[in-house]
């Protein structure tokens, strides 16, 4: 008896359908971001005293016309402020200052810091960093903002380049403010209030042994300060966390806080957020360190990179 198959209609015919496709969680994907240089309302003002040359989209300028090796006037320091809060890093192309110059001018922002862990400098509050050849690779090259394990972070700091390798050596910044707009409500939610605890043994304990580390916990305790800080001249809310120095945050499992730290610092290293300097002998750069993280790029060995920074004694973040 033979079998007849009923005939279906091209109506009843099951749709093609897109197969499933497993998407990893707490992805960074493509897409438009937000990109603002400065805060909502901010009011942006011509400069009259120096040229200010965009370097990125939104974050870097390199700043013409200022003698650093001379005195800052009121209205001098003033348009530089307002230059370093709108673009978070300033460059001065051959600057060519001394280390004393170079404390002169970071001390028109406040009391300069020392820093018992990194090698001194002429001065106990100027760092020197000595790179390259047979020298120990160190702590840079990653993402990361100053001296977040104190209860006051540093404000800002500034660094000149001494000698540099014939190729390589640049340095990255990223604008954390930028980091905190594009997450997700969801994340934001999560985030809001959060608090996050901060130490330097884990920034240093790779390089240094205990008999180094030891003697300076009592010093420098862990802290906790906000995953999202405001900045105290803006207003604007900014990611503050970093590979470097943020252990866990509070609260949390730490499976959890890992995950979810695992994702917050890895938004500094998205392209949009960054701005690239390539160093030449004497170039300066003035950074925010409130509001940016950056990256010592380690790909000059075994060629000598030399640099001379000083650091401004910041506030406690809220």
């Amino acid at each position: 008896m033979a079998v007849i198959t009923p005939a279906v209609s091209p109506a009843s015919a099951a749709a093609p359908a897109l197969r499933e496709a497993r998407v990893p969680a707490d992805g960074m994907y493509e897409g438009r971001r937000t990109l603002r240089r400065v805060p909502e309302g901010w009011e942006e003002r011509p400069y009259e005293l120096i040229d200010v040359v965009p370097q990125g989209r939104i974050i870097g300028a390199e700043i013409r016309g200022v003698d650093l090796a001379q005195p800052l006037t009121p209205a001098l320091r003033e348009e530089l402020n307002r230059a370093l809060l709108e673009w978070k890093v300033l460059f001065f192309r051959g600057a060519g200052i001394t280390s004393e110059q170079q404390r002169a001018f970071a001390l028109n922002w406040g009391e300069l810091e020392t820093n018992p862990l990194l090698a001194r400098g002429s001065a106990d509050d100027v760092v020197r960093f000595d790179k390259g050849g047979s020298a120990t690779p160190t702590y840079e090259n990653v993402w990361h903002a100053d001296v977040t394990f104190r209860e006051k972070p540093a404000l800002g700091a500034v660094l000149q380049l001494r000698e540099v390798p014939p190729v390589g050596g640049d340095t990255m910044w990223a604008d954390m403010a930028a980091a905190y707009d594009n997450l997700s409500d969801e994340v934001k939610a999560r985030i809001e209030g959060a608090q996050a605890v901060h130490d330097f043994i884990p920034g240093f304990v790779r390089f240094y042994g205990p008999e180094k580390l030891i003697p300076l916990q009592e010093q420098f305790p862990p802290v906790t300060h906000p995953v999202v800080r405001r900045h105290p001249e803006t207003g604007r809310k900014m990611l503050f966390v970093n590979t470097s120095f943020t252990t866990h945050i509070v609260g949390m499992e730490r499976a959890e806080s890992d995950r979810l730290l695992s994702y917050l610092v890895r938004q500094a290293q998205v392209p949009e957020y960054q701005v690239r300097f390539h160093w030449q002998a004497g170039d300066i750069a003035f950074w925010d360190n409130r509001a940016t993280q950056h990256y010592a790029v380690d790909d000059y060995a075994p060629h000598r990179r030399v640099a001379e920074r000083v650091a401004i004694t910041g506030d406690r973040p809220y």
